[in-house]
C-alpha cells in the first residue's frame, strides 16, 4: 500500500517552539504529529461509541420503562471504583 500525506499544517512560531519543546529523545517533529492524530482518531471513535451506547440504553430504558435511580448508578460506581483500587 503506497504511503498518503497528510495536507501542510500552518501553526504560529509559539506553537512550533512548544511542540519542539516537548520532544523526546529522537523524536521528531513528524513522529510527534502523526502519533497526534493517531491518538485524537482513537479518541473520536471511542467517544462516538460511548455516545452511541448512551443513545441505545436512553431508547431501551424508554421502551421498556425501566429505569436506574441515582443511589442504584452511584453503588454500581463504587463497587468498579473498589473494585479497581489495589489491595493491600
Amino acid at each position: 500500500m503506497k504511503s498518503a500525506t497528510i495536507p501542510p499544517l500552518r501553526v504560529t512560531p509559539d506553537l512550533r517552539h512548544d511542540a519542539e519543546s516537548v520532544l523526546r529523545e529522537g523524536e521528531t517533529l513528524s513522529n510527534f504529529v502523526e502519533d497526534s492524530l493517531r491518538r485524537q482518531i482513537e479518541r473520536r471513535k471511542l467517544q462516538s461509541e460511548f455516545i452511541a451506547r448512551g443513545l441505545a440504553a436512553r431508547e431501551s430504558a424508554k421502551s421498556s420503562g425501566q429505569y436506574a435511580s441515582k443511589g442504584e448508578v452511584m453503588d454500581s460506581l463504587q463497587s468498579i471504583l473498589d473494585a479497581s483500587k489495589p489491595k493491600g
